[in-house]
C-alpha cells in the first residue's frame, strides 16, 4: 500500500526534530582558514597559472565527523570575484550557504567571507569546487570527508589508510583564456591531459603496506570527461556512493563521470613491485590518458609492462551503473531504524521531463534545459526571494516539459511546495554523455537506459535498493530518471556538470518553500550576509 507524503514526513520530521534537540547543542565546530591566491603551476609540464588555497594544488582536504559544524574563512586574493561550492553537502535548510551565483553574491577581490555550514546527518566522500565563470579550470578544488560517528558501525573494517584521488580532465590554457573562448562563441577544446591530485602522469603516487586494505576517495573535478579509473592487477570493491554505502560489488575498473565521487578498498595483494594506475578519458575520440602509481612498502621494481586497458562501449558503463545499488543492511550517519522512508512506496506528486538542447541565440552559443538558457542576474535569486524583490526571476520560468521552438534566455526558475515528491526525468537527445547534479538532496537513481522515456519506462524502475546519491549521467541518446522528496527549504541549483554548459545556460534553479519560517524548516538569513545588485543597502534581520 502506498504510503502518504504528509505521514511519512511528519514521522521523519520528528525522529529529526528529536534528534536535534539531544544533539546539536554539542555538535563540535571545526574552523578553517583559506586564503585563495594566484600561483604558478605546471602539471602538464607547462607554466601556468593556477588558483591555490593556503598555497596548494589541489586545495588541503576537509576531514568531518557527521553533524559537524564547519566555519570556513575565506579571503579572496583574485582579481575578481570568487565563490566556494560545496559538491554534495546538503545544506539542510540553508542555502545562503550553498555558494554558487543564484544563492550568494560573489566576494569581491580583496575581501572575505565565512561560510557556516553543517554536515547534517551525512557521512561518505564530496568535493569543494570554485563555481563561479572558469575558475574549476585552474584549481581550488579539493577533497571533503565525513566520517561516521564511532558509535555507527561501518560495513567494513577499517582501513589501513585513507586517500583522497582528485581525478579530472586539465587544459594548459589560462582559465580566462578559456572563457574568453566561450564568451566568443568557440567550443572548448579537447582537453591536453588528465591530472590525478593536481599531477601529470606518473607524478601522483599512493604508498601502501603489502598485505593491508585501503580505502580511495575517488572524485572527478575535470571540466567535461568522464574518466573510467582502474589499478594494475588490482580490483576495486565499491563501497560508498556520494554519502550511500553500497552494496559491495568488486570491479576491475571504475566509470566516474564530471561531478561523482565513489569510495573503493584495494587491497595490495599483488608480488612487490609497483603498479601503474590509470585514468582515462571516455566516450571521446581520441582517449586521453594519464598514470599514477601504487608503490608498495616491499616494492623490488618500478610499474613495468603494458597499462591495462580501459571499456570502450556504452554498454559497458551502462551495467555498470545499474549495478550500483544501496546497502540496506548498512548503518547510516545516525542510529535511526531502516526503512522508515521507503522510496518506493510514496506517491509521486509531479514528473519532470528535462532535455538539454543546444543553439545560437543572439548570434552566441548557448546550452539550455526544455529550451531556456539560463542567464544569472546580479542580484541572487536567494536574495531577491528573502527581500521580495520584484523583476529578478519569475517563478515558473521553465517548463515541467521539454518545449518546441527557440531556446531562449531567462533566469529560469521552478518551484515546489515543502514535502511534494519529484519523479526527474533526463532526457538526453544529442550524441555527447551528460552531467546532472542537484545541490541540496540526493535523489534515487530509479532508472535509466537507452532511447526515449516513456511512462511504460516505470515498469522496469528500481523501487527497492536504487543508489541515492547527487550527480548523475545520463548517457547519449538515453534518459536517466531518479525519485526525491523535496523536503529541503531553499533555493537549489540544478545544473550541468559539464562546465562549459554550465557556463553557457545548462542550468536552473529549484525553489522549495514553506509557508511557515521557523527555524526548523529554514535558517534565518545570517549576519555576515554578502550583498550586491538590488540587494544593496537592505536590512538584514538575522537572529
Amino acid at each position: 500500500m502506498a504510503l502518504n507524503v504528509a505521514a511519512v514526513g511528519a514521522l521523519c520530521l520528528c525522529v529529526i526534530v528529536s534528534l536535534f534537540a539531544i544533539t546539536s547543542a554539542g555538535d563540535p565546530s571545526k574552523f578553517f582558514e583559506w586564503n585563495v591566491t594566484y600561483g604558478d603551476i605546471s602539471p602538464l609540464g607547462v607554466r601556468q597559472q593556477g588558483i591555490l588555497i593556503n598555497g596548494q594544488f589541489p586545495g588541503p582536504d576537509i576531514n568531518s565527523t557527521t553533524n559537524d559544524k564547519l566555519i570556513v574563512n575565506v579571503y579572496n586574493n583574485l582579481d575578481e570575484p570568487f565563490l566556494i561550492s560545496w559538491n554534495g553537502i546538503q545544506q539542510r535548510r540553508n542555502s545562503y550557504q550553498d555558494g554558487v551565483s543564484g544563492t550568494n553574491c560573489p566576494i569581491p577581490p580583496g575581501k572575505n567571507y565565512t561560510y557556516k555550514i553543517q554536515v547534517k546527518d551525512q557521512i561518505g566522500s564530496f568535493f569543494y569546487f570554485p563555481s563561479l565563470a572558469l575558475h574549476k579550470a585552474a584549481g581550488a578544488f579539493g577533497g571533503i570527508r565525513v566520517h561516521s560517528k564511532p558509535q555507527i558501525p561501518v560495513p567494513f573494517p577499517t582501513p589501513a589508510g585513507d586517500y583522497t584521488v582528485l581525478i579530472g580532465d586539465w587544459y594548459k590554457s589560462n582559465h580566462k583564456e578559456l572563457r574568453n573562448q566561450l564568451d566568443s562563441s568557440k567550443i572548448l577544446s579537447f582537453p591536453d591531459g588528465i591530472l590525478i591530485n593536481g599531477r601529470g602522469p606518473n607524478r601522483a603516487s599512493f604508498n601502501v603496506e603489502k598485505g593491508k586494505t585501503y580505502r580511495l576517495r575517488i572524485s572527478n573535478v575535470g571540466l567535461q570527461s568522464s574518466l573510467n579509473f582502474r589499478i594494475q592487477n588490482h580490483n576495486l570493491t565499491l563501497v560508498e556512493v556520494e554519502g550511500k554505502h553500497t552494496i559491495q560489488t568488486s570491479y576491475t575498473s571504475l566509470d566516474i563521470h564530471v561531478g561523482q565521487s565513489y569510495s573503493v578498498l584495494v587491497t595490495a595483494n599483488q608480488p612487490d613491485k609497483d603498479y601503474y594506475i590509470v585514468v582515462s578519458s571516455r566516450f571521446t575520440s581520441p582517449v586521453v590518458t594519464t598514470t599514477g602509481i601504487l608503490h608498495y612498502n616491499t616494492s623490488s621494481a618500478p610499474a613495468s609492462g603494458p597499462i591495462p586497458d580501459g571499456p570502450t562501449d556504452v554498454n559497458f558503463s551502462l551495467e555498470q551503473a545499474r549495478s550500483i545499488r544501496t546497502n540496506l543492511t548498512a548503518s547510516g550517519p545516525r542510529p535511526n531504524p531502516q526503512g522508515t522512508y521507503h522510496y518506493g512506496r510514496v506517491n509521486v506528486t509531479r514528473t519532470i521531463i528535462l532535455a538539454n538542447s543546444q543553439g545560437i541565440v543572439n548570434g552566441k552559443q548557448r546550452y539550455a534545459i526544455n529550451g531556456v538558457s539560463y542567464v544569472a542576474p546580479d542580484t541572487p535569486l536567494k536574495l531577491a526571494d528573502h527581500f521580495k524583490i520584484e523583476g529578478v526571476f519569475r517563478n515558473g520560468s521553465i517548463q515541467d516539459k521539454p518545449t518546441s521552438g527557440p531556446i531562449h534566455l531567462d533566469a529560469s526558475v521552478t518551484e515546489s511546495d515543502y514535502k511534494g515528491f519529484f519523479e526527474i526525468v533526463f532526457q538526453n537527445d544529442e550524441d555527447t554523455i551528460q552531467s546532472y547534479h542537484l545541490d541540496g538532496y540526493s535523489f534515487y537513481v530509479v532508472g535509466l537506459d537507452a532511447g526515449q522515456w516513456t511512462p511504460d519506462r516505470r515498469k522496469n524502475y528500481n523501487l527497492e535498493d536504487a543508489i541515492a546519491r547527487c550527480t548523475v549521467q545520463v548517457y547519449p541518446k538515453s534518459w536517466t530518471a531518479v525519485y526525491f522528496a523535496t523536503d529541503n527549504v531553499g533555493m537549489w541549483n540544478l545544473r550541468s556538470e559539464i562546465w562549459a554548459r554550465q557556463y553557457l545556460g545548462q542550468q536552473f534553479y529549484l525553489r522549495v518553500y514553506a509557508t511557515t519560517t521557523a527555524p526548523r524548516f529554514q535558517d534565518q538569513i545570517p549576519k555576515n550576509v554578502l550583498l550586491c545588485g538590488k540587494a544593496i543597502g537592505k536590512n538584514v534581520t538575522s537572529a
